[in-house]
């Protein structure tokens, strides 16, 4: 390490002594601390208000202190640094105990890259810096009832009026949208063009009069998700991602930066789930049985292998490049793991984790394996991701169409 990342780090741990609590070797033992897990957790909308609150006040002290955009440009508020510094100071994070940054993934990993590489002047200056420093917050509006997987097939809609757009529609799975202060929204402005051809990407105002949110609740008990409904809502021109018409190629670069970011899962040991559920096969006595080390070792290594992957994909973003092969590998290697990891502690657990006990670190492992169906969805379903590696990747005959 050269004496200047040295320096950084230590500036990084003065700001955290300062603004956090560092985590003991006691507190991130079996039956310390909170009971719960970085993936999968599902809040109350009033627990999830709460943390919100907390994770945007120590988001803007570390953005004041210099630390909230390291790699992003500094005329958009970025710190202009290379990638590596990012990496430094997630080393030294990972000893303290941080607010959870689960509010800020759609704003700062999906719609920011997305703004940075379409966006009009106006809306880099007037959005960027505030993302960053959770002044404001993001949310995507891309499925529809009828356009899940089939994207390109939107209903939403997009009318010509004036200097701007006059758009309507209806939209699911929005995650934080009922915390959300701008949305990316795909619409369809050209119903002559083809299939593709006639989409346009928007930023709209999610607290507009014509903008609805409404709660959709999960089989997990939560609420993360929403349905949205615009009617009738004015999207200046300036606040068109590309031109109109280039709707789909920004919302493959925004799918890009979603699959990239499923990655970035980084989480004290007290709430990870590759080490909690190390620490689990330790309680229950299963260190030395063959198969769950087995499973166990491939767990831990496919973790590694999506972090790494991650990794390099976000230092060729930050490079100024496009998401590519390697957002549809993690996407896929992340939904897989999720659900290896929730098996492997199904078999542990047996009952205990579908009935509560009351005893920690068991029934917590319900809502991880209840959540997976939708990482699988998310970002693109596993067979859609399956396809999209075969045929873009390798190189392999396109699917039949019926």
């Amino acid at each position: 390490m050269s004496e200047e990342h040295a320096a950084f780090q230590e500036a990084v741990r003065a700001f955290l002594n300062t603004h956090a609590k560092p985590i003991t070797e006691l507190e991130a033992g079996w039956g310390n601390g909170p009971d719960e897990l970085s993936a999968g957790a599902e809040p109350t909308r009033e627990e999830e208000l709460r943390m919100v609150e907390a994770a945007s006040a120590f988001r803007r002290a570390l953005f004041d202190a210099g630390f909230g955009w390291l790699t992003g440009p500094p005329e958009y508020g970025g710190g202009g640094k290379d990638p590596r510094y990012q990496e430094l100071f997630d080393e030294v994070a990972q000893a303290y105990e941080l607010p959870s940054e689960a509010c800020f993934v759609v704003g700062h990993h999906i719609v920011a890259p997305t703004l940075l590489a379409w966006g009009t002047e106006e809306v880099k200056q007037r959005y960027l810096r505030a993302l960053y420093r959770a002044d404001l917050f993001a949310c995507q509006l891309f499925s529809e009832p009828e356009a899940g997987s089939d994207l390109a097939g939107v209903k939403s809609r997009g009318v010509r009026d004036g200097d701007g757009w006059r758009v309507t529609g209806q939209k699911v799975w929005t995650s934080g949208g009922h915390f959300s202060d701008i949305g990316e929204m795909l619409v369809r402005t050209d119903s002559s063009a083809s299939k593709h051809a006639g989409l346009t990407m928007l930023m709209i105002d999610m607290h507009d009069p014509g903008v609805e949110i409404r709660p959709l609740r999960q089989m997990t008990g939560g609420e993360a998700f929403n349905e949205v409904f615009v009617d009738d809502v004015f999207v200046p021109d300036s606040h068109v991602l590309g031109n109109p018409g280039d709707g789909w190629k920004v919302a493959m670069t925004t799918l890009g930066n979603e699959r990239v970011s499923m990655g970035f899962r980084s989480a004290p040991p007290a709430s990870d789930p590759v080490e909690r559920l190390l620490a689990l096969i330790r309680h229950f006595g299963l260190s030395d049985d063959e198969q769950v080390r087995q499973d166990f070792a491939k767990i831990a290594i496919r973790r590694d292998v999506i972090r790494w992957t991650a990794a390099r994909a976000a230092a060729a973003l930050a490079a100024g490049g496009e998401p590519g092969a390697e957002s549809s590998i993690i996407k896929l290697m992340d939904s897989e793991n999720l659900l290896a990891i929730g098996r492997l502690a199904g078999r542990i657990l047996g009952p205990r984790m579908t009935a509560d006990t009351g005893e920690w670190g068991t029934y917590v492992w319900a809502e991880l394996v209840l959540s997976v169906p939708s990482r699988r969805i998310a970002g693109g379903t596993d067979e859609i991701m399956r396809n999209i590696m075969a045929e873009r990747i390798l190189g392999l005959p396109r699917e039949p169409k019926r």
